[in-house]
């Protein structure tokens, strides 16, 4: 289900880009967004508030990109085809998953681009030994963000109105205080405890102990903390699209609309 879903999401993506605006446009566009906040980072704080910012920065695009999944999900609905999600045998949540999992890989294309384009330029090198790690973290955040974009899709299927509201409002929040622009201990404690449940806070320190040489064993407990999370999210996700099923056949509404 996954697959066939998934296919869908591909001849999305292909209606939605071809190579040339993907990397002049969108990628262009997230180039120049890390660009700013780094150069203004550089100037407030210097070179070492430039290289947090950069890692923060780049990691954050595939944070943005994947979590278009909760607009794209409201999307079934002005298609038609949720009545038809209903009436079959196969659990919403597959069909969801795949159904936009065009976000998450372009995500992590933009982020990858941007920490090893942009990265060296300021001052985050690269060894052969930390590309791979790195790649699979970047892996990771999308893929994590994107469970948890999932579980906000699911809240938001019966008011897309909102659709873009809330998934701006998260990866806004999630760029103040999961460790991109500041230090997650910069806020206050109860605001860290928050921090602690989003999937990027934990991919991001695991990134930066990686660009800071830290020992593999760090790098990947922080890592596998960070995946623990988005799978939780996952199964969060997977109630709400059962309740929303449940409900919508008990009502009678298939559509999900009341």
């Amino acid at each position: 289900m996954v697959r066939h879903s998934a296919a869908n999401a591909f001849a999305d993506m292909r209606a939605v880009y071809t190579w040339k605006t993907w990397t002049f446009g969108w990628l262009g566009r997230m180039l120049a967004q890390v660009t700013f906040f780094v150069l203004l980072g550089r100037l407030v704080g210097g070179p070492d508030q430039a290289k947090y910012l950069i890692v923060g920065n780049a990691l954050m695009t595939c944070v943005i990109e994947s979590l278009t999944v909760v607009a794209s999900s409201t999307w079934e609905r002005a298609a038609g085809t949720l009545p038809l999600l209903a009436a079959a045998p196969a659990k919403p949540t597959w069909v969801f998953l795949g159904r936009s999992l065009q976000w998450p890989i372009s995500g992590t294309g933009t982020s990858l681009a941007a920490l090893f384009v942009l990265g060296p330029a300021f001052g985050v090198g690269w060894s052969a030994a930390q590309v791979p790690i790195a790649v699979v973290l970047v892996v990771l955040t999308a893929v994590g963000t994107y469970f948890l974009g999932l579980f906000l899709a699911a809240l938001v299927l019966n008011a897309g109105s909102v659709r873009n509201v809330v998934s701006n409002a998260a990866y806004l929040l999630m760029m103040a205080v999961c460790g991109v622009q500041v230090p997650v201990g910069y806020w206050p404690e109860w605001v860290g405890w928050i921090a602690q449940a989003i999937p990027l806070t934990h991919l991001l320190g695991a990134l930066r102990s990686l660009t800071d040489g830290a020992g593999l064993a760090r790098v990947c407990g922080e890592a596998a903390v960070g995946l623990l999370v988005g799978l939780t999210w996952l199964g969060a996700a997977h109630l709400m699209f059962e309740s929303l099923l449940r409900r919508g056949r008990r009502s009678g509404t298939i559509d999900f609309a009341s």
